[in-house]
C-alpha cells in the first residue's frame, strides 16, 4: 500500500513539473527579434543591408562622415564635425559646437555603421 502511494506521489510531482515547464518557461522570448540586439530600431544604421552569408565590406571615411552628419543635423543643426580618425574597428569623430570646442566623441563602427559614444 505504501509503495503505491509513493509511486502515485512521484507520478503526480513529475506531472506538475512537466506542466510547470510547459506553461512557465518562455519558449519564444524574442523581444528584440531573433539575432537582434536591444534597441536596434533606435540607432542609425548602415544603409546597405547584407545577408548573413556575405561578408560586409568596411565603410569608407566619407560614409562615416555622412552617417554622423545626418545624425547630428537631426539632433542639433548648430553642431558640426571636426577631426575624423581611424581607430581600428571604428572611426572616431569629434563633434564640435559653434565655438569650435569639442563637445562629444562619437565612434562609427566600420562594418555596421552604428554610432557609439566614446567619452
Amino acid at each position: 500500500m505504501s509503495k503505491n502511494i509513493f509511486k502515485l506521489t512521484i507520478i503526480k510531482s513529475l506531472g506538475f513539473l512537466l506542466v510547470g515547464a510547459i506553461f512557465l518557461l518562455p519558449l519564444n522570448a524574442m523581444a528584440c527579434g531573433f539575432g537582434n540586439s536591444g534597441g536596434s530600431d533606435y540607432v542609425p544604421k548602415r544603409q546597405a543591408a547584407y545577408s548573413s552569408n556575405q561578408t560586409a565590406s568596411a565603410i569608407e571615411l566619407e560614409q562615416a562622415k555622412n552617417i554622423v552628419t545626418n545624425h547630428i543635423n537631426k539632433l542639433n543643426p548648430d553642431l558640426g564635425i571636426a577631426n575624423v580618425n581611424d581607430a581600428g574597428g571604428f572611426f572616431e569623430v569629434e563633434i564640435i559646437n559653434q565655438n569650435d570646442e569639442v563637445v562629444q566623441l562619437l565612434g562609427v563602427d566600420k562594418y555596421s555603421g552604428r554610432l557609439m559614444l566614446l567619452n
